[in-house]
């Protein structure tokens, strides 16, 4: 099956991955709708032709030791609470 290629950033910390680019990987089937090979032309009716992408690969083009933006946003307002002005709510 045809599927997307991912490039991203690893967070090895809080192993989170960041994408940054996508490429298209063709299976070159020819009973694959997505496919440039793909016997029926247009509007495909065919029950025998498959109709789902595989899921996506994640291709890490860049490590990086620490924790992704996300997770050190969400350990700084743990760490820090909001306080609350006088007189709002």
């Amino acid at each position: 099956m045809c599927h997307n290629i991912i490039d991203g950033r690893y967070h090895t910390e809080c192993s989170h991955f960041i994408a940054m680019s996508t490429k298209f990987q063709d299976c070159l089937r020819p009973n694959c709708l997505f496919s440039v090979r793909h016997v029926h032309p247009t509007a495909c009716r065919s029950q025998s032709c498959i109709r789902l992408m595989a899921l996506p690969t994640k291709n890490p083009i860049r490590i990086s030791p620490s924790k992704c933006g996300d997770c050190i946003l969400k350990t700084r307002d743990e760490v820090t609470p909001m306080v609350r002005v006088a007189g709002m709510r």
